[in-house]
Parts: structure tokens; C-alpha cells; sequence
């Protein structure tokens, strides 16, 4: 059916109406547990009307969009493409909650929308020179189990693609998709950038290279949030179907708009395969190979320990002398980052540190009818303990006994391993100075010294501050490239990540002061 401009931007109108309707009546948990983030308009015309350079000679398409959602790609697709371009259209929904208000919408325009779930759908000859997606974003843990295993035997049937347990469904959708995309279509994914950085994202690169000719990824600043209920970095990722060269020049841009990038450039598939952090490029260039001596060469790097409770666990020293609870069960801990202001911390002849809030950690080995008999203030203490729930906590009832806590012993050198690139000072991540024999929980990476960096640094106070000023004189760019982001420009650093940040300078203070 052919439908003019008048009536399809009366369509649009209403489709925008009835989503923004349809998302109020559900929470916002039932929408992230099944990861439904509506696709802005805007946005879905920006992608539709780049996915026009693919078809310069005006030929037939057949349209698939796995996640219909309301439609805002089919909307969009029908304000690109002149209607007689468009041979058939079809669309997949498995919440009748979107899907059948998008039926009576969309049904007598020519697409076909299908209330079922794409990951039990078989294409059955159905093939598409064109499928646009924004894949539902479920974390792997909100799979059941069940339907874990089937899709990834799905996923792996369709691709050839061995997905991790730890994949999103969004990249089990991508794998999916590749049976029912014909040879030499174009398919144009927007899903979350970290797929770019993490382990399980590792499959879907190897898709990326090796099963489709990778045309295009887009990232969009970070900053620049494309949802305004979920905060992902976004990308939009553009291939062909068809067997790729043996080396060839793919395209990476951010931040602007696809056909408007604020910055752009040609990286040879051939070192894609080499580099493991893909959110490097455009802003960065190819990595050079070794890139001599990393914090892994001088540290041993953890994450702080989680204490499954913080409220629970962790007290004030008023806390700990009104409950009359014994201190000697109780060890310091640093308060978290945004109470910690000092890059610095200083100790009391105890060792303990001198912030403010003055923090310590319940962590005793004591069985409970020890502790009943012996200390009976922290024996009631658990007991209230157990009444709210937090022996049944994940954490604490794998833990024996469940109050007790990991062993991290406090480490001169602590690093932020969350921050923002657009503070004051120009440094998402802190390296602070612990002087003290506090612990830290799971919000700081403990940079522990390894035995040549430790007999260099043991007892002299001047040397270890050498050291903690070249941590907090290394590159922010070099940490940023080893991290990833999320949507506000949120960067993070994983303990592996972290080890793997180049530092001459710490090696050429050692070479220097052992000559």
C-alpha cells in the first residue's frame, strides 16, 4: 500500500503517543528485565536514511526488523525510501504489549508484524537485503536457564558463532539474524559499544571479521545519551553479507551523527584482529604492538573486596562504641571515593586512616556459638542481622561463616576504577596514597607492589611517593583506551585493563635509581 507524507506523519504521531503510553503503564523494572528501550525517532530516521547509500539504483527492499517494538524503524523506513522501493516488510515482536497496538498501527501499510519470539522463529527461506534492529538489551543473567542453552544453540546454528554464557541476548540476536539476511543484504544493528571491549564481546568481533564484510561502526559520544531510560554508549554497526577480503579498510567514526561524525577513520580489518579495545579508534591510533612496561610488570592488581551488605558491615567508630560491639572483630576500611576527597591518606599510630567518616569492617571467623557465649553484643548484632536478610544475601550465604570477609590486606597505592572524563581535573581515575592499614571495598583497584618494586620502596617514604606521583602522572588517554564506557561518558577499569597501561617512566625510575 502506498501511504502519502500527510497520513504517514499522522501515523508516526500517534505511534510516538502510544509508545510513550504503553512505556507508563509498565515499571521500569519489567522493561529492563525484558530490555525494551524504544529506538528515539530521530535517531531511527537518521539510521534509515543512511541505510540508503547501500541501494544507489533503487533496488527492491525486503525489510526485517527482529525487535519491532511500536515500529519507529518501519516508520522511519517508509520517510526514507520511496514506497515503491519497498517489496516487503516484515517485523517481530514477542510482548503483545507493543506488538498487537503496532499491528493495528502498521497493518495496512504493508508490514507483516509476527507476535512471536525471533529467537523460536526459522526463517524458512525468508531472506532480507535489509535488516535494521535495536535488539532487546537483557543482561545474560535475566536468560533462564533453560532458554539460555537453547538460544545459544540457535545463535550457534545460524552463525557458526560459539556465543559466551556472559553474552547479552542482544549478541545472540545479531547471530540469529545472519540466516535470515540474503547474500550480499545489509544489516545495521544499533546495540550497546561494549561489546567492543568486553570477553564475551570477543564472539561477536570474530562474527564482525570473519563472517560478513564489516563496513561501518558508528559510536556515538558517550555523553551524548541516544536513551534517556538507559544509560548504554550505543553504537550502530553496518555489514554486508558476504565473504570478506583478506585485508581491507573499515570504517570507525564518534560522536555527530552517522553521516556527520565528528571524527572518522580507515582501520585495516587486519589490525582489528590484533587489538583487543575496538572503542579506541577513531580518537586513537593502532596500538603499537609492545608497548614496553605496563603496571602489570611492577603491581599485582584486585579489585577491593565486596562485603555483600555495606550498611551492614561496615560501621562508624560511634556506631561501633554505641552498640558496645568489641573492636578487635572490626579492621579499617577507606570510605568510598565520593567521601574521599584527599589523594593522600594519612594514618594514627594505630593505622588506622584519618578521614572523615572514620569507617571499620566487621570481619571475624568466630562461629556463632562462640561468639554467643564469648561476645554477646555481636552475637546480637548478627542476629539482627539475620532478621533483615543479610545472611541469606548471595555473598554471605556462600561464605562460612557468612559474616567473616575476604582476605585484602591494605595496599600503599589504591586506584578509582569509576570516574567521568569531563571532571576539573581532567582524570577519571585517582591513584591515592594509603599510608594507612586500611582495607577498601570493591570501588578501588589495590595496587599491590611486587617483590623488586617492594624492596625499592620498603622503608623509604621518598621513594614511595616517586612512584604514587608517576601513577597519577600517567596519561588519562592511556587508561581511558584500556577501559570501557557506558552512556553519560561513565569510564570504568577492570583489574586486567588497569595492569595493562603502559608506564616507562616507573621503570625508568627503577633503572635509574639501581645503576
Amino acid at each position: 500500500m502506498s501511504i502519502n507524507n500527510s497520513l504517514l506523519m499522522q501515523k508516526e504521531a500517534a505511534r510516538l503517543e502510544s509508545q510513550a503510553m504503553l512505556d507508563a503503564s509498565k515499571t521500569q523494572e519489567e522493561r529492563n528485565r525484558m530490555g525494551q528501550f524504544a529506538t528515539p525517532s530521530p535517531l531511527a530516521l537518521e539510521i534509515l536514511s543512511y541505510a540508503k547509500k547501500f541501494f544507489p539504483n533503487g533496488q527492491k527492499i525486503r525489510f526485517l526488523d527482529p525487535a519491532l517494538g511500536s515500529g519507529a524503524f518501519y516508520s522511519s523506513l517508509l520517510r526514507a525510501f520511496p514506497a515503491d522501493h519497498l517489496a516487503s516488510a516484515i517485523g517481530y515482536e514477542i510482548d503483545p504489549h507493543y506488538g498487537i497496538p503496532a499491528r493495528q498501527l502498521w497493518g495496512n501499510t504493508g508490514l507483516d508484524v509476527r507476535l512471536m519470539d525471533f529467537t523460536k522463529a526459522n526463517p524458512a527461506g525468508n531472506t532480507f537485503n535489509l535488516i535494521i534492529c535495536n535488539p532487546p538489551y537483557v543482561r545474560h543473567h535475566h536468560i533462564l536457564n533453560g532458554d539460555k542453552a537453547r538460544i545459544q544453540a540457535a545463535s550457534h546454528q545460524a552463525s557458526g558463532i560459539q556465543f559466551s554464557g556472559l553474552a547479552g541476548l542482544y549478541c545472540h540476536f545479531l547471530g540469529l539474524a545472519h540466516a535470515w539476511l540474503a547474500e550480499g543484504g545489509i544489516a545495521g544493528w544499533l546495540i550497546p559499544s561494549e561489546f567492543m571491549d568486553v570477553n564475551y564481546g570477543e564472539a561477536v568481533k570474530r562474527y564482525l571479521l570473519n563472517n560478513v564484510k564489516l563496513l561501518h561502526i558508528h559510536r556515538f559520544d558517550p555523553e551524548d545519551v541516544q536513551f534517556g531510560d538507559a544509560l548504554v554508549s550505543s553504537t550502530v554497526v553496518w555489514f554486508r553479507k558476504e565473504r570478506p577480503p583478506q585485508n581491507y579498510e573499515v570504517e570507525f567514526s564518534f560522536g555527530g551523527a552517522l553521516s556527520s561524525p565528528k571524527v572518522s577513520r580507515l582501520v585495516s580489518s587486519n589490525d582489528l584482529r590484533s587489538e583487543a579495545k575496538w572503542t579506541r579508534f577513531p580518537l586513537a591510533e593502532v596500538r603499537i604492538k609492545d608497548c614496553g612496561p605496563k603496571l602489570s610488570d611492577f603491581f599485582s592488581i584486585r579489585r577491593g573486596l565486596a562485603t555483600g551488605d555495606n550498611d551492614f558491615f561496615i560501621l562508624s567508630a560511634e556506631q561501633i562504641t554505641a552498640k558496645k560491639l568489641p573492636r578487635k572483630f572490626f579492621r579499617p576500611i577507606l570510605p568510598s571515593p565520593r567521601y574521599l576527597s584527599a589523594t593522600e591518606v594519612f594514618s594514627d599510630d594505630e593505622g588506622n586512616p584519618l578521614t572523615d567518616p572514620s569507617l571499620f569492617l566487621l570481619d571475624c571467623r568466630l562461629e556463632e556459638d562462640e561468639l554467643q557465649k564469648k561476645h554477646w553484643t555481636l552475637w546480637e548484632y548478627l542476629e539482627e542481622g539475620k532478621k533483615r536478610g543479610v545472611a541469606d544475601r548471595y555473598l554471605c550465604a556462600h561464605r562460612s561463616p557468612w559474616y567473616s570477609q575476604e582476605k585484602r590486606p591494605a595496599s600503599p597505592f589504591v586506584c578509582t576504577y569509576l570516574g567521568r572524563s569531563n571532571v576539573k581535573s581532567g582524570r577519571p581515575f585517582r591513584f591515592v596514597l594509603n599510608k594507612s592499614q586500611a582495607t577498601i571495598t570493591n570501588v578501588y583497584l589495590a595496587l599491590y607492589p611486587n617483590e623488586y618494586l617492594s624492596r625499592f620502596i620498603e622503608n623509604d617514604f621518598h621513594a614511595t611517593r616517586e612512584v604514587w606521583k608517576i601513577l597519577n602522572g600517567i596519561c588519562p588517554q592511556s587508561m581511558l583506551a584500556e577501559g570501557r564506557v557506558y552512556g553519560g561518558g561513565l569510564h570504568k577499569l577492570e583489574p586486567k585493563e588497569l595492569a595493562n597501561v603502559p608506564v616507562p617512566e616507573l621503570a625508568e625510575l627503577l633503572s635509574v635509581r639501581s645503576s
